[in-house]
């Protein structure tokens, strides 16, 4: 079976494991949310930082009210995300760019985000695609980990599997399979000791093929 055809069956049958497949990051349309949201995330969990920033984005909603509050305020509340002070600085930061730069807007394109202190390649494309509607595939830890064991990709950093990955599947599919492997990364195929004989995309895995 080509990539592609093998690629497609992945698709139809991950698609009916998570019918419900989204972004694990809460989303409510504002672009600087989201940005906070994904700086925030780096080692650190989903489910926390949605807690988190209900407090904050409750008190702070908008990048001129992280300018207003001061970065330790910021600080106070990002705590349990860890790292907090470098990301305090990076949030600072990044609501000071937005007004003083770009008219208290969140840019549109990938290289104007990729220019905010704490934002690489994976989040810039999380935020092209999850607000602005621009075709992207999100290669997160998971993505990696699960595209390179089903025999999808073979790249070993991010950008190089980005390109594999859309080589092979449709452009409206992009973003979503990026949530497709986020759900099975944390469900079946985990990163110590992936589980092989539960897996319904076993017979598809280059991986499991292997033993």
């Amino acid at each position: 079976m080509r990539k592609k055809e093998r690629a497609d069956a992945i698709r139809a049958r991950l698609h009916e494991l998570y019918p419900q497949t989204k972004c694990s990051l809460d989303i409510d349309q504002s672009a600087f949310h989201l940005v906070v949201r994904a700086v925030l995330s780096a080692q650190c969990t989903d489910l926390r930082v949605n807690e988190v920033t209900k407090v904050l984005f409750q008190k702070y909603p908008e990048p001129s009210d992280f300018l207003a509050a001061g970065q330790d305020r910021i600080e106070d509340i990002i705590r349990p995300c860890g790292f907090f002070r470098t990301k305090s600085k990076y949030l600072y930061d990044i609501a000071k760019m937005i007004e003083e730069n770009y008219d208290g807007e969140v840019p549109k394109t990938r290289e104007e985000l990729m220019r905010f202190p704490g934002v690489g390649r994976k989040v810039a494309n999380l935020i092209i695609s999850e607000i602005y509607g621009q075709p992207a595939v999100v290669v997160d830890t998971h993505c990696m980990r699960v595209s390179g064991r089903l025999g999808l990709s073979s790249g070993k950093d991010p950008a190089t599997i980005e390109q594999e990955l859309m080589k092979i599947l449709p452009k409206d599919e992009w973003a979503t399979f990026g949530h497709l492997m986020v759900d099975h990364g944390r469900a079946v195929c985990v990163a110590r000791g992936p589980k092989c004989e539960q897996c319904s995309l076993s017979n598809l895995c280059d991986y499991a093929k292997k033993g």
